[in-house]
């Protein structure tokens, strides 16, 4: 699960592209109350926009809307080749982001300030325990 997959309404639009612009995917920030149609931000406008009023505008998916988020409570992401040269890594888990289906996503960040979700972890370390406890 990638972070960007995350929002309030629940949904992102998903766009093809066109000559001049490259495919995307938008937030769907909310919804015209006249019409229904999902509304994204227009940068270049600073407005919102409908999905409709774009050529390249192909479809919506359902993403992952945060309804709470706890602390990481001592856990920790283990990854076995992601480090310096392919070394194992391990990364405390700031906080758990919990999604209105039920979804915990582990929440890290790197010695950079890099916030990341931890989705890709080949592991997760309760409190206490090391690396192959059983």
């Amino acid at each position: 699960m990638d972070l960007r997959y995350f929002n309030q309404t629940g949904w992102t639009a998903i766009f093809n592209g066109t000559e001049i612009e490259i495919g995307r995917m938008v937030r769907v920030e909310a919804w015209d109350p006249a019409t229904g149609a999902a509304l994204v931000v227009d940068p270049k406008r600073g407005a919102m926009r409908p999905v409709t009023d774009y050529e390249d505008f192909s479809h919506l998916e359902k993403a992952d809307q945060v309804v709470a988020a706890v602390p990481g409570g001592g856990w920790r992401a283990h990854w076995e080749d992601e480090g310096p040269g392919n070394t194992p890594l391990t990364q405390q888990v700031l906080a758990w982001l919990i999604t209105s289906q039920g979804r915990a996503t582990a929440i890290t960040m790197d010695a950079h300030g890099y916030v990341d979700d931890a989705d890709s972890a080949d592991a997760f370390i309760p409190p206490g325990e090391e690396l192959g406890q059983d």
